[in-house]
């Protein structure tokens, strides 16, 4: 039987007799929905892709005009096959009837039924047939769910500046996305086969790239590797690729599926970290010299000098790789800026369409995903912004204990050991929470099979040390009994982007985020673990004598709906931005605000504006522009027009020491929503 609600159609070409009325009446009872036609030319008029099966009498076809019935069935979709039962009464089926076998060439997918025939007989025929047919809508769904999904991925590859290619192992026939062509220098419509891909090959570099892919062709195995390039144009780029083997059903690989990356600039600072590390090690290396020349009798003196040098050589590379995964954030944000802007213009053009809202949702998620990692490697980097205040450690557990709990599941127990009385720290609650929700998820993650979490309090006082000032601390701790760490997984465990589980399962940025959040409130993040006994993870703050004041709830004043200047009327703002894309994202939101915009590209061409083009009721500018940041351009400003209020977008969480600006500030990524916010403030003020 099927579903009433979303019954088939089956269709009937019985001319004479009472064939008719009884096999509509059977597939009536079995849930279809029969549909009784007069003549071929009818049949042929009513197939289509809701028709379940067709019941044809083999008398209604011996003196037709079949061309047009072979005509649709050839033309069927791939996932098609449509079942006919075809009722003969000369000698049964094909074996003793010849006139039934040339039917059943033509009808393909048919099953034979000798009239006159039983009722059950005719039952379990159109069940069988309709099983059949079932299973095609089925595999139609699924063609259907697979061509989605390749327009989400190859949504999400644009989206990341991601080359897809595939390799045909056998032939080396190479196939490219337009992105991946780009990365190579080459347009969307132009030929590139393997062998111009290997062409552009550094020298230097072939013979490796060439061994990673002979070692997928003969072992199976993924690949991954970065190498240099040289442009059609000449010019030198790295890029990396990643892919998987794909391998037949006797195991052999066949073919490589997998994306390709700019990472020119990328490479272009590991360079520069590279040469301020060998220049850094050098000088170690010359200090220790010295060192050993003036104190050779000193041995005691020399297993502390290489302690010291290693902390020295440690502690440079982590503040070069906090500069560089800075300025990578940075840049990621800007460009989730212009995502995230135009996606939220573009919703208001497609209301009403289901489809395109919740491709439009996926995209925004993707985004947001995206920003909550950045705020993660500023974090690292100590370049988030945080909101200061005393803290009471003790109530904050006790605010978000139920939230761990929920987090990891029933299998694993959270104990609290939070006693009260002890002092408050100076630190951004919301960060502390996002800290500890990490490192519980941490140990949740490492005890797969359940156990026992325990979160404590306990106040300290630390001795001068390379990584704590001396003094009085709040420590926040968190142990699991689980899978624990070996010394060298232990010594790289707040390395950013480094991580034990398994690809798509962790960024690598937990603990890093919380070692930057922990420099910033200058204090630390201490781990202890041990292989199979489990681990520890100490975060350690600054005690504060400053007491704690109850936070209220926020009043927040509701916003008027986007696409209006409000009740305050359309202003004239000047929108300085030297990034095109940000540019347009943001002079598209405030136009759709109801405002007028005047662009401009940089602190000169924004002076100039203001100069010939004045006044202006608002200045909204980026803060990192060459030549003249956003900080230089607001002080000029105001020496043109010092009633001008100037609002300071940035990704960055602090100014530049020596910096002194007192001007509102909007921290990028930015929606339409929170843009509008500020402007209120500001004309409101």
């Amino acid at each position: 039987m099927v579903n009433s609600d979303s019954a088939f159609t089956a269709l009937i070409l019985a001319p004479g007799g009472r064939d008719a009325q009884v096999a509509s009446a059977l597939m009536t009872e079995l849930g279809l929905s029969p549909v009784v036609v007069g003549d071929l030319r009818a049949l042929v008029a009513r197939l289509g892709d809701d028709v379940a099966l067709a019941l044809v009498v083999e008398d209604s076809l011996r003196s037709a005009d079949l061309r047009a019935l072979s005509a649709w069935i050839e033309a069927q979709p791939s996932w098609s096959d449509l079942p006919f039962i075809l009722l003969t009464h000369r000698g049964g089926g094909p074996e003793r009837n010849p006139a039934a076998a040339r039917m059943s060439d033509l009808l393909g997918n048919v099953s034979f039924l000798e009239r006159p025939f039983h009722a059950t007989t005719l039952i379990s025929v159109v069940r069988t047939a309709l099983r059949s047919r079932m299973r095609q809508f089925e595999g139609r769904q699924r063609m259907l769910e697979l061509d989605e999904s390749e327009r989400r991925l190859q949504t999400a590859l644009s989206a990341g500046r991601l080359g897809a290619w595939e390799l045909d192992l056998q032939t080396l026939t190479l196939t490219t996305s337009s992105t991946c062509k780009a990365i190579f220098g080459h347009q969307g419509d132009d030929a590139f086969p393997y062998e111009r891909w290997r062409s552009m090959i550094h020298p230097e570099d072939r013979a490796r790239v060439e061994a990673s892919v002979d070692q997928s062709r003969a072992t199976g195995e993924d690949t991954a590797v970065e190498y240099r390039i040289i442009w059609p144009d000449g010019s030198l780029h790295w890029v990396e690729i990643r892919a998987q083997a794909h391998s037949d059903r006797l195991g052999r690989p066949i073919r490589l599926v997998g994306v390709t990356a700019d990472i020119s600039e990328r490479r272009h600072e590991a360079d520069k970290t590279r040469q301020m590390n060998e220049i850094l090690e050098q000088r170690v290396a010359e200090r220790t010299a010295d060192l050993k020349a003036a104190h050779a009798s000193a041995v005691e003196q020399a297993a502390q000098r290489q302690s010291a040098e290693e902390q020295l050589r440690q502690a440079q590379k982590m503040e070069a790789i906090g500069q560089l995964t800075g300025g990578v954030a940075h840049d990621f944000n800007n460009l989730l800026m212009a995502v995230l802007g135009n996606l939220e213009l573009l919703r208001k053009h497609v209301a009403g369409d289901a489809k395109a809202e919740r491709l439009i949702d996926g995209a925004q998620q993707g985004a947001r995903r995206g920003a909550s990692l950045t705020q993660r490697m500023l974090a690292f980097a100590r370049r988030q912004d945080l909101k200061i205040e005393a803290v009471d450690l003790a109530a904050l557990l006790s605010d978000v204990e139920d939230l761990l709990a929920r987090s990891v599941g029933a299998m694993v127990q959270i104990e609290v050991d939070a006693p009260q009385g002890l002092a408050p720290v100076m630190a951004d609650a919301n960060q502390i929470e996002l800290a500890l929700l990490n490192l519980v998820v941490n140990a949740r993650d490492a005890m797969p099979d359940g156990g026992l979490v325990t979160i404590a309090l306990r106040q300290a006082e630390a001795e001068e040390s390379e990584d704590l000032a001396a003094g009085a601390y709040v420590v926040l701790s968190v142990t699991d009994r689980g899978t624990g760490m070996d010394a060298e997984t232990l010594k790289r465990a707040i390395e950013p982007f480094y991580s034990t589980k398994e690809l798509g399962k962790g960024t690598g940025l937990g603990l890093s985020m919380i070692h930057g959040l922990a420099r910033q409130l200058s204090g630390t993040l201490r781990l202890k673990s041990r292989l199979g006994e489990g681990t520890s993870a100490e975060l350690w703050i600054p005690a504060s004598t400053q007491a704690v004041v109850a936070r209220p709830e926020p009043d927040v004043e509701p916003v008027a709906e986007t696409g209006g200047a409000g009740s305050q009327g359309p202003r004239r703002i000047l929108l300085v931005d030297d990034d095109a894309l940000i540019a347009m994202s943001s002079a598209d939101m405030l136009l759709d605000l109801g405002h007028e915009v005047v662009e401009a590209n940089s602190g000169r061409d924004a002076l100039g504006h203001l100069q010939a083009d004045g006044p202006f009721d608002l200045m909204i500018t980026d803060y990192s522009m060459p030549g003249m940041t956003g900080a230089e351009l607001a002080l000029a400003a105001r020496e043109i027009a010092p009633q001008m209020p100037v609002l300071l977008a940035t990704g960055y969480a602090d100014l530049p020491p020596g910096v002194e600006l007192d001007v509102p500030r909007l921290g990028k990524p930015y929606s339409q929503s929170q843009l509008e916010r500020e402007l209120q403030k500001i004309f409101a003020a």
